[in-house]
């Protein structure tokens, strides 16, 4: 199969384009390198030394299978977009090219401004050249957990659709899960489903929606075959994910540090689950287009003081407790259903020792990049 990989630089990006190449398929990666400037303007790089996006895809072409790159910022060049989507004819175009981190996204006007005018256009860009260049091109997006908010206000948290009672039809319907969203990355997000809603609905395009938990783990299979390979891992408080975090906290004898009684409930995965996702929703393909598909991409739901307190526990840690910066609720409970990636084959990762023995490894041989400033380096919101 032909696909085009919209980010594939990036955290989830990268390790998804060489799971699907090293599984055969051919992988255009196209990518603005942005994440990388960003790296620059927090002055907070990745722990691991990552190498440039041609050395990657070089070793990647000889390490692992068939990985092309164009430079195109699909924002603001939807032409260059269109033109490669039409030359390179994909199958299916994998959209992880939006800004994923919700501290940065409330920095400030600048970083309201880049993630909402970035995620939104690149987004509706990519639908619009579709329905004009092909309109049986499978388009795969990875969205978030984010944008059902955090409670079990409606209970179990359904895959995309709650079914409600119109009182005056007595009838049951679906609609689409109210949004929640909670800073402007999620907001960006929960647009994003209407933006599918509106496409499929208008022309049936084909679109899954992976609504991903907070994800953890750094290297895949296929990272670990060759240092110009490995992954990136942000440690900081504006990308770096809660656990990840705590582990690298860990390894440089830094408290872990929850925000507040660390009661949030979060739904998580490992980055190789990322990976194996969306090769099966790429994979299964088969679906009634009526409607947007939507799957929970989470393998399971912990609070923030459970993870901590693990971390602790094996590494002998410290625990500090500190002001949050986010406004969210201290408590929440949080259930989630993903019966519907499991019933295409998702056999999920749990949280075990052996891999964070992995992670906490990774994070001593790189502690040399490590900046204490950029731990608690979040902002208010």
């Amino acid at each position: 199969m032909k696909i085009i990989v919209l980010g594939g630089d990036g955290f989830c990006g990268w390790p998804t384009s060489l799971r699907l190449a090293a599984s055969g398929h051919e992988i255009l990666i196209i990518d603005n390198l942005s994440r990388r400037l960003i790296d620059d303007e927090l002055s907070s790089g990745s722990l691991t030394n990552i190498a440039t996006i041609n050395e990657r895809v070089s070793v990647a072409k000889k390490e692992i299978g068939n990985i092309d790159f164009e430079n195109i910022d699909i924002a603001n060049n939807p032409l260059a977009l269109r033109k490669v989507i039409a030359n390179f004819k994909p199958q299916a175009i994998i959209q992880f090219a939006e800004q994923r981190s919700a501290p940065y996204s409330m920095i400030g006007d600048n970083e309201r401004r880049y993630t909402i005018n970035n995620n939104i256009s690149g987004t509706h860009n990519v639908c619009s050249a579709i329905v004009d260049i092909d309109r049986d091109i499978h388009l795969i997006h990875l969205g978030t957990m984010g944008v059902y908010g955090y409670s079990k206000d409606f209970g179990v948290i359904p895959e995309g659709y709650l079914e409600v009672n119109i009182p005056s039809t007595n009838k049951n319907v679906d609609i689409l899960y109210p949004t929640n969203p909670g800073s402007i990355y999620h907001l960006t997000k929960s647009l994003d489903q209407i933006i599918f809603q509106f496409y499929n609905k208008n022309w049936k395009l084909k679109i899954t929606d992976l609504h991903q938990g907070i994800v953890w783990g750094i290297e895949t299979n296929e990272t670990k075959q060759s240092p110009e390979l490995i992954n990136r891992f942000d440690y900081d408080g504006i990308y770096g994910t809660v656990l990840n975090r705590f582990i690298t906290q860990a390894a440089n004898d830094f408290p872990l540090t929850i925000y507040g009684e660390g009661g949030q409930k979060r739904a998580f995965i490992h980055i190789s689950d990322t990976a194996e996702c969306i090769k099966l929703a790429l994979e299964n393909d088969s679906f009634d287009t009526n409607k947007v598909r939507i799957y929970n991409q989470v393998s399971e739901v912990l609070s923030v003081k459970e993870i901590a307190e693990i971390i602790a526990k094996q590494y002998n840690a410290k625990i500090d407790s500190i002001e949050n910066p986010r406004k969210e609720l201290a408590k929440n409970e949080l259930e989630v259903s993903n019966k519907g990636l499991k019933s295409i084959g998702f056999n999920p990762i749990l949280l075990s020792n052996g891999l964070l023995d992995d992670i906490k490894l990774l994070a001593n041989l790189t502690n040399e990049n490590f900046n204490k400033k950029n731990v608690l380096n979040s902002p208010k919101w």
